[in-house]
């Protein structure tokens, strides 16, 4: 796996962004997973995937109650080692160069990663998971029973 910050060839950089803010958002806690560096990191999660820690901070403890009435959660975190300025990006697996908003790479203005996870259990505050794809030590965001269409 080549450096994160690695431009390919044909990639566009946007020019004369501000520095990366605080958007007011309020980290949760953090995920604890088995990767450690991006390229052992599944493309996509996996149900069947290993069991995986969202380790939420105080006070959030009491915001689980009834979360274990449900089978799947959408789990969102922020991507907190991504790129954020890349406009155009040369697609791994087959070349082609692409916008930033016709792909799910991680590379992205406001890096916010969504899972669709199946929840193993809840011991205190830890929320166990299955369907995970992001690096330990990831900020959480949020977490929300899936939605059902």
């Amino acid at each position: 796996m080549s450096d994160m910050n690695e431009i390919r060839e044909g990639e566009v950089v946007a020019e004369g962004l501000p520095e990366p803010g605080d958007a007011a958002l309020v980290f949760i806690g953090r995920i604890r997973t088995p990767w450690t560096d991006r390229s052992a990191c599944p493309r996509q999660g996996d149900p069947d995937g290993p069991i995986c820690r969202l380790e939420l901070a105080p006070p959030w403890e009491r915001a689980l109650v009834g979360l274990d009435a449900h089978e799947t959660l959408e789990v969102f975190y922020w991507l907190h080692r991504s790129r954020r300025d890349l406009l155009v990006q040369r697609r791994k697996k087959d070349g082609l160069l692409r916008g930033t908003f016709s792909l799910r790479s991680p590379v992205r203005p406001n890096p916010i990663g969504t899972s669709i996870a199946r929840l193993v259990g809840i011991e205190g505050s830890v929320v166990l998971v299955r369907g995970l794809d992001c690096l330990d030590g990831t900020p959480l965001i949020d977490l929300k029973p899936e939605r059902r269409r």
